[in-house]
This record gives structure tokens, C-alpha cells and sequence, in this order.
């Protein structure tokens, strides 16, 4: 399925930017983070277990169970952000 990620503060700087198209085979927001640590480099620092990342589905605060939907979107952020 396609969707929308997009990445906020120090994971934006990490990884280089602030939003992508992603094509995933992954049903949950935690098989997508996985899949997205699994490239390596930044994303495996920004997004790795044991690190403090929050995640939104569709603009609400998710629990990384939820179910991931064609054309929804994901967004990863670190737990405290400026404002």
C-alpha cells in the first residue's frame, strides 16, 4: 500500500527530510517502523526500539497496533518538540 510519512524535528534533521511517499507491505505502525529501521543509516538511529518516538495516524496520537490503511498518513516525532 502507498502512504504519506512524515518526520518532525530531530527526526527531520536526521533523516534528511521531512516527508516521503512509502510503498509498505507492513498492517501496523509498528511493522512500518521496523521496515523503516530496517534501511539502516538515520532511520535506524531516529526510529530504533528503546528510542523515545511518538507517532500519529491521521493527524491523532497512536498506539503502534493500529492498523495502517491505503493512502493514510504516519507521522514520527520526538516525544518533546519546541513550539
Amino acid at each position: 500500500m502507498k502512504l504519506t510519512v512524515k518526520y518532525f524535528a530531530s527526526i527531520r534533521e536526521a533523516v534528511g527530510q521531512g516527508m516521503e511517499t512509502v510503498h509498505t507491505s507492513a498492517g501496523t505502525l509498528a511493522a512500518l517502523r521496523d521496515e523503516l529501521v530496517a534501511r539502516g543509516g538515520e532511520y535506524a538511529h531516529s526510529l530504533a526500539r528503546g528510542k523515545a518516538v511518538r507517532v500519529a495516524l491521521n493527524q491523532v496520537m497512536s498506539e503502534e497496533t493500529a492498523a495502517l490503511t491505503e493512502g493514510c498518513e504516519v507521522a514520527f516525532f520526538p516525544p518533546v518538540t519546541g513550539g
